[in-house]
């Protein structure tokens, strides 16, 4: 609500935008569906946009006050496509607020939980994490999906900042990590 009176880098909303649309690229992987399991439906896919945008924030996170703020501006993005996304399929003007809070809790939720486990450099408790939210709780190969949220973590940290800033996400491909993983 106030985020317009606070100062942004100029270039924050673009450089948002093409992170933004890298992170949504990466969500709509094939190999996240095929490969990994994850459920081909609105809320799997609202749980891979959630994964890879709080990886992104997470990176983002650590660095200056420019690439904060191009962080804020992504968060901003992501809000604003939940927006558009719960209008298209069908949800009326006065349900979208109290549909908006959930998803915003779900992200907050969500990205507290991995980098939970992110830090204490723990595949279990990140398996453990992502069963219950993207597998809601069922059987899917949660080992598998945690092994490749911790490739994309290694690979976003190594990457150079101008990188990251110019909307090159170092993704590893969902496909290959699956192979990768024994079984």
């Amino acid at each position: 609500m106030f985020g317009r009176f606070r100062k942004k880098s100029p270039g924050a909303g673009g450089i948002a935008t093409g992170l933004y649309g890298a992170i949504v690229a990466q969500a709509r992987a094939p190999g996240l569906y095929a490969r990994l399991a994850v459920p081909d439906t609105v809320a799997g896919r609202f749980e891979m946009v959630v994964l890879h945008a709080a990886l992104v924030l997470r990176r983002l996170r650590g660095e200056d006050d420019e690439a904060r703020a191009v962080g804020q501006a992504v968060f901003d993005l992501f809000c604003a496509d939940m927006d558009r996304s719960l209008r298209e399929l069908g949800v009326g003007d006065l349900g979208v607020p109290k549909r908006m809070r959930k998803m915003a809790e779900a992200f907050y939720g969500r990205s507290a939980v991995y980098d939970e486990a992110i830090v204490a450099d723990d595949p279990g408790a990140l398996g453990a994490a992502l069963r219950r939210n993207v597998f809601a709780g069922g059987e899917g190969p949660a080992a598998e999906l945690a092994s490749y949220v911790m490739a994309a973590v290694a690979a976003l940290a190594a990457a150079p900042r101008a990188i990251i800033l110019a909307g090159k996400l170092p993704f590893p491909d969902p496909a290959a990590r699956a192979e990768e993983v024994p079984a």
